[in-house]
């Protein structure tokens, strides 16, 4: 069994899947009940990172809902995922998930970056050290 995924690998790997889908929405053709909330196949995500869907299922329904959802001023209650909107199931709010993404991608570089900057603060002071050490005067001194 692999890892559970991310709440960035998952997320990333919707957008993926069903950005294209978000974008050909037209009130013409009705290929869901509206824009904002996308179904998605909890079972090819399932699959795909090779889990229970429940597993999956129960990520974006339990977690990420109280995680990345909010109330509005009015009271109202802005959800990441829903179990059903109108005649779709398994529904992701595609502007606010592509919103979390990119969020959890930032922090991502951010934690990149400073963590590479850490690593060479630490090769620059070994070597200040060593040099401190072994080099007197112009003469390298050995033990």
């Amino acid at each position: 069994m692999a890892k559970i995924p991310t709440d960035e690998r998952l997320l990333a790997e919707i957008y993926k899947r069903y950005e294209r889908a978000f974008g050909d929405f037209s009130d013409e053709t009705k290929t869901r009940s509206t824009k904002i909330w996308v179904p998605i196949d909890i079972d090819a995500l399932a699959r795909r990172f090779r889990c229970d869907p429940d597993l999956i299922f129960g990520r974006l329904y339990y977690h990420m809902n109280a995680k990345y959802g909010s109330h509005t001023g009015d009271g109202d209650s802005v959800n990441m995922f829903s179990l059903r909107i109108g005649g779709d199931r398994h529904c992701v709010n595609f502007p606010l998930l592509a919103s979390v993404l990119a969020d959890l991608q930032e922090d991502k570089s951010r934690f990149r970056v400073s963590t590479r900057m850490a690593a060479l603060s630490l090769i620059v002071s070994a070597a200040s050290i060593l040099i401190a050490i072994f080099w007197k005067g112009g003469a390298v001194m050995l033990p």
